[in-house]
């Protein structure tokens, strides 16, 4: 299991969240689709998951790029 903070835990049991597979998640990791270097280092990245109705899974990684923060469906992003 990937290390991640108590926040991305306690994110994890909302119910607009109990849905997202943690495989959809890794898949991102290692290959998403974008990806942006926040000013406070945490990384963000991107990826379109097909088995969720194309939808767009937004992943928050921090620092070290290993330990897991957010991840949340990200109605935001334009295909």
């Amino acid at each position: 299991m990937r290390k991640s903070t108590k926040y991305f835990e306690q994110m994890r049991l909302r119910p607009d969240r109990k849905d997202i597979q943690m495989k959809w998640i890794e898949r991102i990791i290692e290959n998403p689709e974008h990806e942006h270097v926040q000013d406070d280092g945490r990384i963000r990245r991107w990826g379109r998951i097909q088995e969720a109705e194309n939808r767009y899974i937004r992943v928050i990684l921090l620092e070290d790029k290993e330990t897991l923060h957010n991840a949340f469906f990200d109605r935001g992003i334009k295909p």
